[in-house]
């Protein structure tokens, strides 16, 4: 049964193709609003705390600071209103979801850049 359900969903389901990115990574993630009978594209720039799922279930959390409040924001990999993905920074972290990123403030919630 699982192996049907995985069939279907790579061969009905649109994937849009977007840069690889890990957790660490400073992103900008370009996504569709409607209000009312009007669309318009908003962003939100940040860092990605994590990624967890796989195929059509994927997601990533994002977390940014709106002055002194942090911001998380969850998105479907594959959501219809998600137009792009722009990387700005690739992180060096030790670990797939840093969650301990929550809690640090000032200069020690800055993440390294991975030099290439």
């Amino acid at each position: 049964m699982e192996d049907l359900v995985k069939f279907v969903q790579d061969e009905f389901v649109t994937k849009k193709e977007f840069p690889k990115f890990n957790a660490g990574d400073t992103i900008t993630v370009y996504y569709e609003i409607k209000e009312g009978n009007k669309t318009r594209t908003q962003f939100f720039r940040g860092v990605v705390i994590q990624r967890r799922g796989s195929g059509a279930t994927e997601t990533f959390t994002i977390r940014k600071m709106s002055g002194t409040v942090g911001v998380e924001r969850i998105f479907p990999v594959n959501l219809p209103a998600l137009q792009k993905i722009e990387v700005n920074k690739r992180g060096k972290v030790r670990r797939a979801r840093i969650f301990y990123f929550r809690g640090l403030t000032g200069k020690k919630a800055r993440i390294k850049e991975k030099r290439n």
